[in-house]
């Protein structure tokens, strides 16, 4: 059996999702299974290129896991011939410099959502890929998540008859960093360094109903800054100048309604940091990042309105847990040995840059919906 290896340069490996999820979970992870394994058998391995600003962070990286290549010279990096693949996980404000030298360099690029900042350039990004013959892809990771997996399983298999709507719940209390440590970076409570929840979830929800459910075709927003100062990385009071908060209400085609709430700012009560409810004429289900329960029309109970009553049925105990049947890897990795069969033998790959540009496009016309208080149609790109 033949084991290729080839060059990844990975810029922003010294932010959490960049180091945990992408290079330990799923880089150095697909290494010590032996490979992503091609069609005919075949493995390939991957080379960890490490880019980055700061060279001490980067060489601690790079002993950590005995990483032999890091730099802080992206240039160079993308001048090896060996290096077939950038991937980007940098801050969104420097993503689009960086993701277009890498294609004027003409290696195949995988990036974090979303792609930019603006639709005009996320659309100019995946216009320079094509152009130049390159292979691009989006980080869409929660299309891979076990509870979003069992609800296609149900979608495919008819369960829900015809989809009337979704419901959508995520977010978590971010500390506001002054009597507890933040566990988000502080870029993101800036909308000058490319911060907000709008930014950063609209293109996550934008995939999953797009893949999901059907295309988003209007999109009416609130967002909202309800922490209007924090306090950053170095002990520092700063403003908040970004949403941390966004109340979305999307029509997909087919007629689907979707609310989906995002919020830094609440205090979980359900069961998983993300819920999904999609009710049908025939059933729904609730599905979070692992489990999914669902509810037949058969067995759907009767409940009568009444105030003056407690109520005496355990709704929840109603509804009935989807089985795995089967093994489910991490999310991330996944998509990355999806993206390196892409690059090899030109397997598929769906969600490619159009697809992310589609996502920015819905973030920022849900800011102008908020700016301006209306619903606002969403035209195809």
């Amino acid at each position: 059996m033949s084991v290729r290896t080839i060059g990844v340069v990975m810029n922003g490996v010294t932010g959490r999702m960049g180091y945990r999820q992408h290079l330990v979970r799923s880089v150095l992870a697909i290494n010590e299974q032996g490979g992503v394994t091609l069609s005919d058998g075949s493995k390939v391995k991957l080379k960890p290129v490490l880019v980055g600003r700061n060279a001490d962070k980067l060489a601690d990286i790079a002993a950590k896991h005995d990483i032999s290549d890091f730099t802080t010279d992206l240039d160079a990096a993308l001048a090896a011939d060996d290096n077939l693949i950038y991937f980007d996980a940098q801050v969104t404000s420097a993503r689009v410099k960086a993701v277009l030298k890498a294609i004027e360099a003409g290696k195949h690029i995988y990036a974090e959502k979303p792609t930019a900042e603006s639709t005009q350039e996320a659309v100019a990004l995946a216009e320079a890929a094509t152009a130049k013959g390159v292979k691009n892809g989006v980080v869409q990771d929660k299309l891979f998540l076990p509870g979003l997996l069992k609800l296609k399983r149900l979608i495919d298999g008819g369960f829900f008859g015809r989809i009337l709507s979704v419901r959508g719940e995520f977010g978590y209390w971010v500390f506001e960093g002054d009597w507890q440590e933040a566990q988000r970076p502080s870029w993101n409570y800036r909308s000058e360094d490319g911060g907000g929840i709008v930014l950063d979830m609209f293109p996550h929800w934008h995939y999953v109903m797009e893949n999901l459910f059907g295309r988003v075709t209007s999109v009416y927003a609130q967002a909202v800054t309800h922490i209007p100062a924090r306090v950053d990385e170095q002990g520092n009071r700063y403003a908040a100048t970004a949403d941390d908060a966004a109340y979305g209400i999307f029509e997909l085609e087919g007629g689907i309604v979707a609310q989906i709430n995002s919020s830094w700012t609440v205090r979980v009560n359900r069961d998983e940091l993300v819920e999904f409810q999609v009710d049908g004429t025939h059933g729904s289900a609730v599905a979070g990042l692992r489990n999914c329960r669902v509810q037949h029309r058969s067995a759907t109970p009767k409940p009568v309105w009444n105030p003056d009553l407690p109520a005496t049925a355990r709704f929840r105990d109603g509804w009935q847990e989807v089985p795995d049947n089967g093994e489910f890897d991490n999310g991330f990795k996944v998509q990355w040995e999806a993206f390196i069969r892409h690059v090899v033998e030109d397997a598929p790959f769906p969600n490619d840059f159009a697809s992310g540009a589609r996502g920015v496009q819905l973030a920022e016309l849900g800011l102008r919906s908020s700016a301006e208080g209306r619903r606002i149609e969403v035209p195809g790109l």
